[in-house]
């Protein structure tokens, strides 16, 4: 079996994990060679999204080290969808699958070998799913499960309790590459490439060490562009909405002139001011909700970069210029 694996790893701040992810990756890579499942030529590729601290020295002196050590480094912080983006562009002609992970070692790699089998049975993606929720907190598993429940009610094809954890086979990636989205959810745009598909399911452990570098404004955020990329019924809701406040006025309208004739009249300056706020307010929700999607259509008109290469490590140190996104 001669199946060449790469690893994409996307890195902002990892310093701390770095080492002892390689570590036990190549540990792993190693049985993995040994055992025939993928080729001696897999490689471990972190792709440095603009960090601040030393996580692209680390992995230069990773790549010098360690003959599995890849490395990319984008030319700044563009978010960890882009820097997995870019991972997965600039390998996709050297491997045959390529695996997508976090640098924190939450994701079991004990299951790679599973992927590989799935791969081998002729799947082009396998979702590395998560059997459970035990180390998250209580507040965590309610938003994640929240999340899932929401884009399911919106129409969107995801994967329940998938992150970005997969594989993808050359041809998935050939194909993820004719999607064009400046707001990028993965998430949600790998399942519309289609092919065989299968999942993994794995414990997903504590983190070994650094902090999260999805804080909860990152998390709200990061969730709003998966909705907003992916559903218009947002938007639907809102004219919904608005038909029904309509004839909810009309009733009004018709109680208040009932009322007129019949000298129930009684003026009421705080239901007035109330209806003004409220209306008010709702106009303000839908303008901005209305405001988000022509943002998006904004940026994508303009079809900037979704990432920029700065450098690629191959191996013993060697470099290479880096490339553009120009798809």
């Amino acid at each position: 079996m001669n199946n060449t694996l790469y690893i994409v790893v996307p890195c902002y701040n990892e310093e701390a994990v770095l080492t002892e992810t390689t570590k036990r990756l190549t540990e792993k890579l190693t049985r993995m060679v040994n055992q025939g499942l993928i080729s001696s030529e897999s490689r471990i590729c972190y792709v440095d999204d603009g960090s601040r601290d030393k996580t692209w020295e680390l992995i230069e002196k990773l790549n010098k080290e360690n003959s599995f050590v890849y490395g990319i480094k984008c030319s700044r912080n563009r978010g960890h969808q882009n820097a997995l983006l870019a991972g997965l562009m600039t390998v996709k002609d050297l491997c045959d699958c390529a695996i997508s992970m976090d640098a924190d070692l939450q994701d079991d790699i004990e299951v790679l070998d599973e992927f590989m089998q799935k791969y081998n049975e002729g799947c082009h993606i396998v979702y590395g799913v998560r059997s459970s929720r035990k180390t998250d907190t209580f507040f965590k598993k309610f938003t994640a499960q929240s999340f899932y429940k929401l884009m399911a009610g919106l129409g969107v094809d995801i994967v329940y309790n998938h992150a970005d954890y997969r594989l993808m086979s050359k041809r998935a990636l050939e194909e993820l590459e004719g999607y064009k989205e400046v707001n990028l959810f993965l998430r949600g745009i790998v399942p519309l490439i289609g092919f065989k598909t299968d999942v993994v399911t794995y414990e997903r452990h504590e983190r070994f060490a650094g902090e999260s570098k999805y804080p909860l404004k990152k998390m709200l955020a990061f969730a709003f562009d998966g909705i907003t990329s992916f559903s218009v019924k947002p938007i639907r809701m809102i004219f919904t909405t608005g038909i029904f406040i309509f004839l909810i006025s009309i009733l009004l309208l018709i109680y208040c002139i009932i009322g007129y004739f019949q000298g129930n009249t009684t003026q009421g300056w705080a239901s007035i001011m109330v209806s003004i706020w409220a209306i008010g307010g709702l106009l303000l929700l839908s303008v901005g909700i209305v405001g988000e999607y022509i943002g998006k259509l904004y940026m994508e008109t303009k079809a900037r970069p979704r990432f920029i290469v700065d450098t690629l490590l191959r191996e013993n140190g060697a470099k290479e210029d880096g490339i553009a996104d120009k798809h």
